[in-house]
């Protein structure tokens, strides 16, 4: 009993400790780019090498976040069911899933400490006395957590957990031995079987970081290569504004800031029939900007909005398609998390994008409210009357909130601070509303909301660095240069190819969260999009409008999944009640698809 004690207190502290490490990392990001603005200001120097830190802040934050979700078994699957918990009875697709994913994981961790060693025999410094290795060391320690925590999640049963061992070590003679790296097929059953482990609920980032290892271990290159473009894609110039948004998210969120919104836009659209609707359509589009999740906006603002529609006598069908729907509006509006990946990755203006991408999601906002607004006349709800005076009123009471997309914009467009500084100040302005003026949240909330945060941002960010892995073998083997040269071949006509395309991103909806999507596809269609003649910032808003679509395409897209779980309702019932929606979404898709001037108009 004793030993047992032991263990639970070690435990405990290990949690601790990865707790206080989130907020301690949460706090320094915020704090550095605020510092750095306010210095400007008074013409003072800042901290120096400030942003190169904030940076590399984000590599930390988005392990401690995904050891974080391996805690809590909440990394990113293509199922609902958590791996990683013991089994009442053996099932070999489960045992197989959890095996595949040691294995990925401790040769991640091995490979990241080759890099590691590597970059200690040659230091370079990122900042006055921090090398570039003590940043880089959390990929190891990192990868090993997560790999600890499989291991003594995935079975009670002592002999199980050794089989895992056993299976490593002779999986590890194998890869140190050159018998199998000439055998072309091995590459290609090992990733037969990464699929298959997918399909039993393995975390996303170890199929993708899986094949990638198969191949670069094929190709004699060493697995530090993956960790070696995970550094090089999480420490980018503006991706350290993921976690900051998505903080300033999740602070609005918990707070009371949606039932206010809610009250705001009653009054506001309330006279208008199908009025509560367009409400519920305008706030999950804002929420989903801010968090960059539209699976966030179901799960978070759900349980206020379903009820929401009942009591007002909305069908159940009708409802829970409408907020299901509605969850992932709101990517094409600033400052969407995946147009910001998207900017990093191809290369394009994030700045562009946001502007590019105004009048496509007003677009398909509108088509959403539209078909809200002819339903509440075929039901003859009870409307608001329109109060000029209850509207200043709620305005009044709303106004520190509802000037937080302004602020955004401002700082976006506007040059007065960078993107990262823009996300910086946007938190501590949403702190300071929320717990210092509305008082909806107590100090001692932060903590929870915070480490909520880090597991969504640990999830994401882990995909982003292994997916830059296999990215990265794509182009080593030229695999893009070939698809470009097959594509001129055999399409000639642009719109040929922008309908391709449309059907193949609503597969990769289907199939994959749009971070990994951004960075396993976009650099396969990019050179792609260039040969047609195809602005850069048009065909990121037409990937980021099929990506959300295909979050709501049956049979398995994400959003549908998110859905059933959280309103308790099985798939088909699912299915039947955002099929009217997704029509609406597929019209306006092929709107965005095939009038360019919706993107480009404000960018002339």
């Amino acid at each position: 009993m004793a030993e047992i004690t032991e263990k639970e207190k070690l435990t405990d502290r290990l949690k601790w400790g990865e707790d206080t490490l989130a907020l301690v990392v949460f706090m320094v990001m915020v704090f550095l780019p605020v510092f750095e603005t306010i210095t400007r200001m008074f013409g003072r120097p800042g901290v120096p090498a400030s942003a190169v830190i904030v940076q590399h802040l984000t590599l930390w934050i988005g392990f401690i976040g995904a050891v974080l979700a391996a805690r809590q078994n909440k990394l990113l699957a293509l199922t609902t069911r958590p791996l990683f918990v013991p089994d009442e009875a053996f099932h070999f697709g489960r045992w197989l899933a959890k095996n595949i994913s040691f294995i990925v994981v401790v040769t991640l961790a091995w490979g990241s400490w080759q890099l590691v060693q590597i970059e200690f025999q040659y230091p370079m410094q990122i900042a006055p006395n921090i090398s570039r290795w003590v940043a880089q060391s959390i990929m190891p320690i990192g990868f090993s957590l997560i790999a600890i925590q499989f291991y003594f999640s995935s079975s009670k049963d002592r002999l199980l957990r050794a089989s895992m061992l056993l299976i490593m070590v002779v999986f590890s003679m194998i890869a140190l031995t050159d018998t199998f790296q000439d055998v072309s097929w091995v590459a290609w059953v090992g990733s037969i079987i990464l699929v298959i482990s997918l399909g039993y609920g393995a975390p996303i980032f170890v199929g993708l970081g899986g094949i990638a290892v198969l191949f670069f271990w094929k190709d004699f290159i060493p697995a530090s290569a993956i960790p070696t473009e995970a550094y090089r894609i999480v420490v980018s110039p503006t991706l350290a504004t993921i976690p900051l948004f998505t903080l300033a998210g999740y602070i609005l969120a918990e707070s009371g800031a949606s039932k206010r919104m809610v009250k705001l836009f009653r009054v506001l659209f309330g006279w208008i029939p199908g009025g509560t609707p367009v409400v519920i359509v305008i706030l999950c589009g804002f929420f989903t900007a801010l968090t960059g999740g539209s699976g966030v906006t179901i799960l978070a603002l759900g349980g206020l909005l379903y009820p929401l529609m009942m009591r007002e006598g909305y069908s159940r069908s009708f409802s829970l398609g409408l907020i299901t729907v509605a969850g992932s509006l709101g990517l094409l509006f600033p400052p969407s998390l995946p147009a910001i990946i998207y900017g990093v990755t191809a290369g394009v203006s994030v700045k562009d994008i946001f502007i590019g991408g105004l009048v496509p999601g007003t677009v398909l906002v509108l088509m959403v409210a539209g078909w809200a607004v002819w339903q509440g006349k075929r039901t003859q709800k009870e409307y608001y009357k329109l109060n000029l005076s209850e509207i200043l009123t709620v305005m009044w009471e709303t106004k520190w909130e509802i000037i937080i997309p302004v602020l955004i914009l401002a700082g976006v467009f506007g040059g007065y601070t960078t993107l990262v500084e823009t996300a910086a100040l946007t938190v501590l302005y949403i702190f300071i509303v929320e717990v210092f003026i509305y008082k909806d949240l107590k100090i001692n909330d932060l903590p929870k909301i915070v480490i909520d945060c880090a597991i969504l941002i640990g999830g994401v960010l882990i995909i982003l660095g292994v997916a830059m892995g296999l990215t990265s073998y794509f182009v080593d083997a030229e695999i893009p240069t070939r698809l470009l040269h097959w594509v001129e071949a055999s399409i000639h006509s642009k719109y040929v190819f922008l309908l391709m395309l449309n059907i193949v991103l609503l597969g990769v909806g289907c199939m994959m969260d749009i971070f990994s999507a951004i960075i396993v596809i976009v650099p396969l269609i990019s050179q792609i999009g260039i040969h047609f003649g195809i602005h850069p910032v048009h065909l990121a808003v037409i990937f980021i409008a099929n990506m959300e679509l295909g979050f709501l395409t049956p049979p398995v897209g994400m959003n549908l999944f998110l859905s059933a779980y959280r309103f308790g309702e099985d798939m088909p019932t699912v299915y039947k009640a955002t099929l009217p929606f997704f029509l609406i979404r597929l019209l306006a898709v092929l709107a965005i698809t095939y009038i360019p001037f919706l993107t480009l108009g404000l960018l002339k």
